[in-house]
């Protein structure tokens, strides 16, 4: 599932693709990935268009032409890429805009389970994205530790949870839960001052390099590199990691760096 890095990746795409180009022509190849906006009120709006500005808001795209602005949303299986129009379209390319003879941008998703929206101006474009919190990678710290003291739910919950904080996903937010040493079920309000410091400190470290990177990345010294193992183990601790069900997601996490479970759920298969 595309996360904060992911779509900071694709947000490159969009604007190495198409920023200052102008949109010559919209081929929607499945509607089902529209909302709220029918194929030729698609067309009709961007084509002649010209992209002046690209944005990210935690797992949204905005690009933005001076008058609508298209926003993009991926999902679990959707991403962004930049082709030449004379390439042959993949099963699953919903939507194509073509920007010159050697540039076409093209809109993928195998689920469809989010897609594209057109908002006509600021104020649709405050509205669509109204539930969201504030972006993880620029939240300042006070910001974050207010949002994060003033919810009950369990931390791993809350940092989903994409009107508290925008971008985390699942990945994530093990991996900055794990690298803070704090159990995934601990109720949000009741970290302590230099917890939620500790789990700010550990969010800005862990979203760095997974920017740079271009997703959460599998390496051997975060616990994204081994949660998916067979016998999965702790890089930090060798210890084995657990399996929990935390915000309805599964959630990987080690009981010796994280403590023992405490109110975290049954543990999957029990």
């Amino acid at each position: 599932m595309p996360e904060l890095p992911d779509v900071e990746g694709f947000r490159k795409v969009l604007q190495s693709c198409a920023q200052g180009r102008v949109i010559r022509h919209v081929d929607v190849r499945d509607a089902g990935v529209l909302h709220g906006v029918s194929a030729r009120r698609l067309r009709d709006a961007l084509e002649g268009r010209r992209i002046t500005r690209v944005e990210r808001h935690g797992k949204w795209l905005l690009a933005r032409t001076g008058g609508p602005t298209l926003a993009l949303h991926f999902g679990m299986t959707g991403l962004l890429l930049c082709a030449h129009p004379d390439d042959a379209a993949e099963p699953h390319d919903r939507v194509l805009f073509t920007l010159a003879r050697d540039r076409q941008l093209r809109y993928r998703d195998q689920r469809k389970l989010q897609g594209l929206w057109l908002a006509d101006d600021a104020s649709d474009v405050v509205r669509l994205l109204a539930d969201q919190g504030p972006d993880a990678l620029t939240v300042d710290r006070e910001e974050f530790e207010t949002a994060l003291a003033s919810h009950r739910g369990r931390v791993k919950a809350v940092l989903i949870d994409q009107s508290v904080l925008a971008g985390l996903g699942n990945l994530l937010a093990d991996e900055i839960l794990w690298r803070a040493r704090l159990r995934p079920a601990t109720p949000a309000n009741a970290l302590t001052g230099p917890e939620r410091r500790r789990l700010y400190t550990q969010m800005r470290r862990t979203l760095r390099p997974a920017v740079t990177a271009g997703r959460v990345p599998p390496r051997p010294t975060w616990l994204t590199g081994h949660r998916d193992a067979p016998d999965p183990h702790c890089p930090r601790c060798g210890t084995a990691l657990r399996r929990s069900r935390v915000g309805g997601r599964t959630t990987v996490w080690c009981p010796e760096c994280q403590g023992e479970a405490n109110g975290d759920g049954k543990e999957e298969g029990t």
